[in-house]
Formats: structure tokens, sequence, C-alpha cells
């Protein structure tokens, strides 16, 4: 087993396309706690045909075996990981924050706000589950049923900001045909080789840290195989600027937080990240910041709740990567202390999407029912994605993030510095930064 991130992730899991059965014993990662759920849900399924289940516990340890699971029994599993399924705005008059865009819900206009909140949350991009792919890599797995929800959730993020460059924030799913901007995202995130940002290809860049067909992985391994597929995918020069025109970099603290305490935002650091990613040509490109946090033990420490909440009223917003322990969603907005999420674990058949195909069905893509999970119950292990279109809006963010950090109460999700320089103790040292925003003239302190 693998230590990411304060974490232990198994290092194999699941099953391939033929209802595989797993390598591991699952007694030896049980915990006693989970053993009557196990024991029952296995009762549940014995005399039922389907394929076998993950379901980690604790941060994504905890492997369920078996040989035939129905799928009743596999929502029942569900419904006891993520909850029972909660749908709906919960409140009818409190604010909507939905990656950046503000819906003010008041009595007197609940129904042309909330009508704009769910044309708004249709038109995000979905991934879920797939069945009927290509194999992966050398392998037999041609689904990712029961242990991809986490690469899915990944995939819902990228996209994210993807469509925000390509398109704008105000793009909403209502044109017909579609147009090939649109498209021509969803062909990068096909099931095979050939597309981009497919699981196959993450899978194939995130190797080294612990990716693999059937494996759950947390958001840190995640982040990590994000950012080597797009270095990767720069580094061919017959696909440059064709399939990805952001930079990624990874917000982490010294030796990717393995001393502790908050992660660090060095703006020098993001600056050599634009840098290499232009080779040279430009000092600055658009960027996908990705933040791997660990803010618990079993659960969110409610101190962090306030600042989780805040940053979807960050315009640089892509949500959060999490969701309960062995169920990974896309958290995308937030209302007072519920979290709206897109669910991964739909099962669909592969869809094949281009820009020459007009006519295709792309509703899988989408989601019309609105998910809500209490922020408290969350799994400790996420990851907050922003996305900055430029120099000016990563200032923005840097000045938005450095007020959170000051408003935290000491427990800040991550720190801004300007430049570090690292000690014997790896810590990173703080400096004064004089914000060049005509709405900001004063000195502001980069914690």
């Amino acid at each position: 087993m693998k230590a990411i991130c304060g974490r232990f992730l198994p290092s194999k899991c699941s099953s391939s396309n033929a209802d595989e059965n797993l390598d591991q014993s699952p007694t030896s990662l049980v915990s006693d706690s989970t053993l009557p759920l196990v024991s029952q849900t296995l009762r549940e399924a014995s005399t039922s045909e389907h394929q076998p289940v993950c379901t980690p516990h604790n941060g994504w340890t905890v492997i369920l075996k078996t040989a035939s699971m129905a799928s009743g029994a596999i929502k029942r599993l569900q419904d006891r990981v993520l909850g029972p399924s909660r749908t709906g705005i919960p409140s009818s008059t409190s604010e909507i924050w939905l990656l950046g865009v503000c819906y003010k819900i008041s009595e007197s206009e609940s129904s042309e706000v909330v009508d704009a909140f769910r044309q708004d949350f249709s038109s995000l991009v979905l991934m879920t589950y797939r069945r009927g792919f290509e194999a992966i890599g050398d392998t037999t797995y041609t689904s990712d049923v029961n242990w991809g929800c986490m690469l899915r959730s990944g995939q819902m993020l990228f996209a994210q900001a993807l469509l925000f460059q390509r398109l704008g924030r105000s793009w909403r799913k209502d044109s017909q045909p579609p147009e090939e901007e649109y498209l021509e995202i969803l062909e990068l995130f096909g099931d095979s080789e050939a597309s981009a940002f497919s699981i196959h290809n993450l899978i194939l860049a995130g190797e080294s840290y612990g990716l693999a067909a059937g494996s759950w992985v947390g958001p840190y391994a995640v982040c990590r195989s994000w950012e080597a597929l797009v270095r990767k995918r720069r580094e061919e020069t017959d696909v440059k600027d064709h399939s990805c025109s952001m930079a990624v970099h990874i917000v982490s603290g010294s030796e990717d937080g393995e001393r502790g305490g908050a992660p660090i935002l060095c703006i020098e650091d993001v600056t050599k990240t634009c840098l290499e990613y232009s080779e040279g040509e430009t000092e600055w490109t658009a960027v996908l910041l990705l933040v791997p946090l660990v803010l618990g033990l079993d659960k969110v420490n409610s101190r962090y709740i306030p600042s989780l909440i805040a940053t979807f009223t960050f315009p640089q917003s892509l949500g959060i990567l999490g969701g309960k322990p062995g169920a990974s969603t896309y958290i995308v907005g937030v209302q007072e202390d519920k979290g709206f999420y897109l669910d991964p674990h739909g099962v669909q058949q592969v869809v094949t999407v281009n820009k020459e195909t007009q006519d295709v069905d792309t509703s899988s893509y989408h989601c019309n029912t609105v998910h809500y999970v209490p922020l408290e119950s969350l799994d400790p292990s996420l990851a907050l994605g922003f996305y900055c279109r430029d120099k000016d809006d990563f200032d923005d963010f840097c000045i938005r993030a450095t007020k959170l950090a000051g408003d935290s109460n000491g427990a800040p999700l991550f720190t801004v510095t300007k430049s570090h320089r690292t000690g014997d103790r790896g810590i990173a040292e703080t400096s004064t930064v004089t914000c060049t925003c005509e709405e900001h003239e004063d000195e502001w302190q980069l914690l």
C-alpha cells in the first residue's frame, strides 16, 4: 500500500471488464467498524449476478470483494457511503454560489433565479462511469465501473476549465446544433487512447503516482497525474496548442506537505510554470491551479468549512474534487453548509463525440438533477481547483486568497507568498508584495 499525502491507498482494486475478481482479500483491509456493512452487503448480493464493487473507507482504503453483486445491492451500498440521495435546492431564500457565480434567491424572484441556476448547473460537463470502451493499455479493462470515480471527477474539473477558457463562464448548453468548440472539448475526454484526456492516457501519465486500471487513488495522485499528462501533451510537438492551452500548477507545501502545515502558493513558482509551459515564448499563460488538501482525520474539520465555502465566491473557482470516503464526486457549488455536486457513479455506454458529428447526442455529458451533500460529511482528502485566464486574473486570485487566509482564524486552506527560500528545515519565507491592481493600491501582506 502507498501513502499519498498522509492517506493510505490500495495498490490494486476492483475488476476488469468481465466482472473480474480482486487480487486482494478484503478482510485484511476492512476495518472492524466496516465489517457489518461488508457482511450485510455480501448477503444481499449472494443470489444475484453483477460485477464486483470496491468501497474504500476512511480515506479511500477499504476494499470490498464479491464475485457477484446485484444492482440493487450496489445502490444500497452507495447510499451507505454517500448517504441517502439528497436532491433539489435545500433553501428557497439563501444565496447559491456556483463556480464563482452568485444566485440570490428571494421569495419574490425565486422561480426566475432558480431556473437560471438550474440552466447553469445542467450546462456543466458531467463525466461518469462508462462501459464498452477499448481496453486500457495492456489490461482487459473495458469499463471503469466501481473504481474510476476519482478519475472521472478529475475529468469533470479539467473539462470545466477548458469550457471556461474556450467558451467563457457565461456559456450555456442551449444551442442547436452544438458549437464545434463544445464538441471538441468533449472529444478530448473520449474513452480511448486517441483522446488526449481519456482515463486511458491519464492512467498512463499517472503510473508513477499509483494510477492503474482497477485501482483506487486519492485526490493528490490525480492532481499530480493531470500535471504530468498536460506536460506530456505539451512536449509532443504534433499536438501543441490543439488539446490544451493552459499550464497546470500543483500548490503544495514542502516535500508535498509531508511536514504538515498549509500548502504554499509561491507566485515565483507559478510564473516559472507558465514560462516553462510556453517554452519561453511568453512570461504568462492561462493556468489551472490544483490544491490537494487533507483537512482532518475522518471528516473535514469544521474550522475549515467557512473557508471552503468562501472559495466558491472566487471568479476563478473550479470547485472541489472530493466526496465521502470511497465515493468521489465533483462539488461545484454551495448553499449555506451544503455542497452541490455532479456524481460520476452512473453507468453509461461509451459515446463517440467529435465536431464532425453535429447530430450526436451529448445528453449523457450533462445532469439535470441537482444533488447536494453536507460539507461537514466530506472526506478530509480533497483538492481545490482554480482557473486563472491571465496575469491580471491570477493577481486578483492572489488578493482573494490572501484575504481568505487572513480571515481563517489560524486555519488557512493554503497560504500565498511572492517568493521563498528553502532553508535547512524546508520552510518558505514570506515577503510583502505591492498589488498593482487599481482597486487595491495598498501594500498587502502575503502570508
